[in-house]
């Protein structure tokens, strides 16, 4: 069992899990009434309303079913509807009626990030991070959960966590954690997530976790792992989070697994779980959970391999639409995005460098045995190297 949720808010948004039949949606967009006017005491003329000639719930239902990348364009239409989406509370509503996008998130220069609706073929440059010059070029790592976008890195003396806002296209300084650290493994599932192990400011590898709620901003400690490790990979499996690979000291390699059960509280050791040893110059296991099924990127074969729970072993499915091996994993993400497998990594072509968006997926996406991998997308001259990639759910 997952842990309680702490917030009632209906903004927050599900990157992974259904929704929340119980959820409850601001009071305002529930109090109206046949004419289109909101009961709080005052009325509205025709100019007030979303849409005229249509009462306020169902335009909201009309525009919760919008794209979020018209959003923009469509906050144009009158201050009200701007009000809904600067505030959140559109976002409350289309979770209510259990609308979800998928968009990627992405940074392959020092220009910034940039996002990417698949659904619709948008990209989105996103505002510059107000982060100083030892953080922009330092070494990052990035996490999506809810609606948040938490991108870690350095500053001049000490670990820095920023925080982008989807909901208002902001970003700000995240609280920082209980025990700051780098290179570690993390994981999210609605408006939590997980990170684990790493190494703090010293270089001492960890073997402590934290939970993160990102209806609250706080970090709350968990109980430490069986064994500390760095460059590993985690991530949420039937409502379990787990960690697998990476090493415990600088000449030995992890392929044990752990698995945090949030009902007792404890960690798990698995044997065996990741044989695919990595080393120091190698990158964190490239994994994604689709439909509660793990799914990994073996470097030196390209081959894309999924997990057999109860066997506790590797299959191979097909390869990788991109090469993995010439960076030792470095530079390509690996992510699941809805029900596919998303694959994000750079190309030489005609016009110059790009990065290439591929997706498949792995119930249905089988032709002749092999993965059929379909083009999604493509970001020209911005290099070859994926520095980092976050897939956020949209509701």
């Amino acid at each position: 069992m997952l842990p309680e949720r702490r917030s009632n808010s209906g903004i927050c948004v599900d990157t992974c899990m259904e929704l929340d039949a119980k959820e409850e949606v601001p009071h305002h967009l529930l109090d109206l009434n046949s004419s289109g006017r909101v009961n709080d005491g005052h009325h509205l003329g025709s100019s007030d309303s979303l849409f005229p000639g249509l009462i306020d719930d169902v335009a909201l239902n009309c525009l919760a079913w919008a794209c979020q990348s018209d959003y923009t364009s469509l906050s144009c239409l009158n201050s009200r509807f701007n009000e809904l989406v600067r505030n959140g509370d559109l976002y409350g509503w289309r979770k209510r009626l259990g609308i979800k996008e998928h968009w990627v998130y992405l940074v392959c220069d020092l220009k910034g990030w940039e996002a990417y609706d698949p659904l619709r073929k948008v990209w989105m440059t996103l505002p510059k991070m107000p982060c100083d010059e030892c953080f922009n070029h330092a070494d990052k790592e990035s996490l999506a959960v809810g609606s948040e976008l938490l991108v870690f890195g350095r500053e001049m003396f000490d670990f820095a966590i920023w925080k982008y806002n989807s909901t208002c296209n902001s970003w700000t300084k995240c609280r920082g954690m209980n025990r700051p650290r780098c290179l570690f493994g993390s994981g999210s599932l609605g408006s939590i997530a997980i990170v684990a192990g790493g190494s703090d400011i010293n270089g001492n590898i960890l073997d402590s976790a934290e939970l993160y709620d990102s209806s609250l901003g706080t970090w709350e400690m968990l109980p430490k792992m069986t064994t500390p490790r760095r460059l590993c990979s985690g991530f949420f499996m039937d409502e379990k989070f787990y960690v697998i690979g990476g090493m415990s000291s600088s000449t030995v390699s992890l392929t044990c697994g752990e698995e945090y059960n949030f009902q007792t509280r404890k960690w798990r050791k698995i044997e065996g779980m990741y044989p695919y040893v990595n080393r120091a110059a190698q990158a964190p296991p490239l994994v994604a959970v689709v439909d509660n099924q793990l799914y990994s990127v073996e470097y030196l074969t390209n081959l894309v391999k999924r997990y057999d729970k109860v066997k506790n072993s590797w299959n191979v499915l097909g390869r990788l639409p991109l090469r993995a091996d010439s960076s030792n994993g470095w530079g390509l993400a690996f992510k699941a995005c809805g029900e596919e497998l998303l694959v994000v990594g750079g190309q030489k072509g005609p016009n110059g460098e790009a990065i290439v968006l591929n997706a498949c997926s792995p119930k249905f996406g089988m032709r002749n045995g092999a993965l059929d991998w379909k083009f999604l997308g493509v970001k020209e001259h911005v290099g070859v190297f994926v520095y980092n990639c976050a897939v956020m759910g949209c509701l």
